[in-house]
């Protein structure tokens, strides 16, 4: 995977950073049976009034069903890896030997063709999909669950991975994109591998507009706002806005708000970097 940068050929251009988008099959359309229709509200309720600043517009799209059980045991073979708009991974479609079609995150690697397997009897090879406790140690995976059978929801993004640290009874120690280490019951399905778009962050949207094609209308600074919109709004002329707090006025920048008495805080072994 790689990303280019364009010739300065109008101002948009001139700060452009793209995706080559090399491991996608550009000529592959999307699987009918596995698309649905998307609404958008604009941040309006049912009323028609903004309840959600900053959104409006953006291009249609369709979303794609992904699998993130990966709970049909057996074969499947790699059609094609595609793009999908709601997300920054890339997408693989599966077909397995009855005909059944199924979309899952593509890991980094994967290709037209290829064999990947689902189940007790899979090897820790890329894009194969296996419970914790068959695993080796020290084997970096992606699309982890929290609960046997619930589906994937951590590092599930463009370029993220987690590593299999160690085992102990019935937990193993996983050490996050994040930094933190948890426990993390061997019962649960990860994937072998790095998720697809590694470059994704390296990417330049180059002018606003890109910005409103996905959705996303101006944000106003809170500095610029007046003090009965914002704690850090109004002053005379630059002002600094004092402490950086949110619209309620919690703290940001290092301010911890996690609960102390979470249920999860058990499963943590060590915490998050900052």
């Amino acid at each position: 995977m790689s990303v280019r940068k364009l010739k300065p050929i109008t101002p948009g251009q001139r700060f452009r950073v793209v995706n080559e988008f090399a491991a996608v099959d550009k000529n592959a359309k999307p699987e009918k049976t596995l698309v649905e229709g998307k609404s958008k509200s604009g941040g309006r309720n049912n009323t028609g009034k903004m309840t959600m600043r900053y959104i409006g517009g953006g291009h249609k799209q369709k979303y794609r069903i992904i699998d993130f059980k990966r709970d049909k045991e057996g074969a499947a073979t790699v059609e094609s890896v595609q793009y999908d708009p709601n997300r920054t991974a890339f997408i693989a479609l599966l077909s397995y030997e009855d005909g059944e079609k199924r979309y899952i995150i593509a890991q980094n690697g994967l290709k037209a063709g290829q064999v990947i397997v689902s189940g007790d009897s899979a090897e820790p090879e890329v894009g194969n999909a296996m419970k914790l406790k068959n695993m080796p140690l020290g084997t970096v995976i992606s699309c982890i669950e929290l609960r046997p059978g619930q589906g994937a929801v951590m590092a599930r993004s463009a370029g993220t991975y987690a590593q299999l640290v160690a085992r102990d009874g019935k937990y193993a120690i996983v050490k996050l994109p994040s930094g933190e280490s948890r426990m993390i019951l061997v019962e649960c399905k990860a994937t072998v591998g790095v998720v697809s778009n590694t470059d994704h962050q390296l990417e330049v949207s180059g002018k606003a507009g890109r910005s409103r094609w996905q959705g996303r209308r101006p944000r106003t600074r809170p500095m610029v706002m007046n003090p009965v919109d914002h704690p850090m709004g109004g002053g005379e002329g630059r002002a600094t806005g004092g402490i950086p707090r949110s619209r309620n006025g919690i703290p940001a920048k290092g301010y911890k708000t996690r609960a102390k008495k979470k249920s999860s805080n058990k499963y943590i072994v060590e915490r998050r970097k900052k």
